[in-house]
């Protein structure tokens, strides 16, 4: 049963009554079949108009859901022969970034993302996809194997941002955020990044400093997150709506200033009520755009990423 938000009050209460309705419709109750198809139109209309009309902040909210496939549910249904490759041969492990080769419909290439596991004990193990420096140190390693080999790399970004401790600022933190997106600019194999839920700050543009990056309809990225921006700002919390509106943070908003490049639509209801369709949706786009940038030459490549991010921006000029 999915965890409802507040937001979604209006319908969720008939979605309960569905639950209890489709057992009976499944003993062959030919009227509980009748009214579970009709409160059945009646929720998804609601849920339609719903979610045609959220506002920034709401889809902070929908990013966030416990619920929403993360990086090993998309690597468990889209990949193949995964071999998870670990530690950044310095310092140790970091379980909040995902990565290994894997094989995605024939083609051999290199996936990392972040984690933040779905049940308590996952979310403290993967310390809730807030990497350390031995993260980030993991990813520039593994662009380099991916480099040597040419194979293409595939980032799934779901990060509210790198963690701000102290150890991770002692072991250089930011030093090993600026390094990994310098080598994604140098890389000559293709790079794409799908930002599947949250998509924050440096954490976030770390794994997604790509020739294409992908977002789905209701994730969100940004500089900083809506408390963050409403406590700088306004020293308080409290305006963290206002502060979601201002940021620009949407898919909707990033794809008019080139910030991304494709939205993938989501099911009715968000990806947390549908993680399956999800999943496959996002991968058939995954295909058709890795099709794309394996047709060009490396030099095309590397000059498509930066031609890329000099035109952020631009649609506001």
């Amino acid at each position: 049963m999915v965890t409802s938000l507040d937001f979604e009050k209006n319908f969720s209460d008939l979605e309960d009554k569905l639950l209890e309705l489709k057992r009976f419709s499944a003993q062959g109750d030919k009227k509980a079949q009748e009214e579970f198809a009709r409160l059945e139109k009646k929720t998804n209309r609601l849920m339609a108009k719903t979610y045609a009309k959220l506002t920034p902040w709401q889809k902070v909210l929908v990013a966030r859901h416990l619920d929403r496939p993360h990086t090993k549910d998309y690597v468990q249904r889209l990949m193949e022969d995964f071999i998870p490759l670990s530690g950044d041969r310095c310092f140790g492990e970091d379980p909040a970034i995902l990565s290994g080769l894997a094989s995605f419909r024939g083609l051999t290439m290199m996936v990392m993302g972040h984690e933040k596991g779905h049940e308590t004990k996952e979310r403290l193990h993967h310390n809730f996809g807030m990497a350390r420096p031995e993260g980030y140190r993991k990813v520039l390693r593994l662009m380099d194997l991916a480099e040597k080999f040419y194979c293409p790399v595939v980032c799934f970004v779901d990060t509210p941002g790198a963690y701000a401790g102290v150890e991770a600022e002692e072991r250089g933190q930011f030093q090993a955020i600026a390094t990994c997106i310098e080598k994604s600019f140098q890389l000559s194999v293709p790079l794409i990044s799908i930002i599947i839920g949250e998509g924050g700050s440096g954490g976030a543009i770390a794994l997604a400093t790509s020739n294409t990056v992908i977002m789905l309809e209701h994730a969100v990225y940004s500089v900083i997150s809506p408390e963050g921006c409403s406590s700088i700002l306004w020293r308080t919390r409290d305006r963290r709506q206002e502060a979601a509106a201002a940021l620009k943070i949407t898919a909707q908003d990033l794809l008019q200033l080139n910030v991304i490049n494709h939205i993938v639509p989501e099911p009715l209801g968000g990806a947390h009520r549908h993680p399956l369709q999800t999943i496959d949706d996002v991968g058939n786009v995954l295909e058709k755009n890795l099709d794309i940038l394996l047709s060009q030459t490396p030099k095309a490549i590397k000059q498509h990423r930066r031609s890329r991010f000099l035109k952020i921006g631009q649609a506001l000029l």
